[in-house]
């Protein structure tokens, strides 16, 4: 297994233990994305102070999160859309029903146990993740996501190719494609 810092290995097996219990429950489990696909992908090389998931059953998802600690912030200046533990120090945030609007292909995604005892829990595929970056480094807000994008796939040498290229020229709006993340 992969050695992670300690706070991120925490949340992951928190993770691992609310994925689990929605499937425990007949539904379906949470997809990891974004910056916690990127630390867990790069094996730490890249940290990120959140979890972003995304869920079709988000009122269910919710009541994990609870029952697991997890409270949502309230008063002022509070983000309200996300979920903090107390002991954890990581925010969980729900931000979509589907990684990438429905555009990743879940048959790719990867299914990952070991975490936490009889546990197991969903990531996007590398090649998705690596598209969204791309794709956030395209919309020019976001610079530093072209450096994401190429220390996953420096990473990840073993990708679909023709995938990887399909996924970024649809993310980038045709603007980029693997190439561009070989660099």
């Amino acid at each position: 297994m992969a050695v992670y810092r300690p706070a991120f290995e925490d949340a992951l097996r928190t993770f691992a233990a609310i994925s689990q219990a929605m499937a425990d429950r007949g539904l379906s489990r949470p997809v990891l994305v974004g910056g916690a696909a990127v630390e867990f992908y790069t094996l730490g090389a890249i940290n990120t102070g959140d979890f972003d998931l995304c869920s079709a059953i988000q009122p269910a998802l919710e009541e994990e999160l609870q029952r697991h600690g997890f409270i949502r912030p309230t008063g002022a200046g509070k983000a309200t859309r996300g979920w903090i533990h107390p002991d954890l120090g990581v925010g969980f945030e729900v931000v979509g029903s589907s990684p990438l609007d429905g555009q990743a292909d879940r048959e790719r995604f990867l299914l990952v146990d070991g975490f936490a005892p009889g546990t197991t829990f969903t990531v996007i595929s590398v090649e998705d993740l690596i598209a969204d970056r791309m794709g956030q480094y395209a919309s020019g807000s976001a610079p530093e996501m072209l450096g994401q994008a190429r220390a996953l796939l420096r990473l990840h040498p073993d990708v679909d190719m023709a995938y990887l290229e399909k996924r970024v020229r649809f993310e980038s709006a045709g603007d980029y494609g693997a190439d561009d993340v070989e660099g």
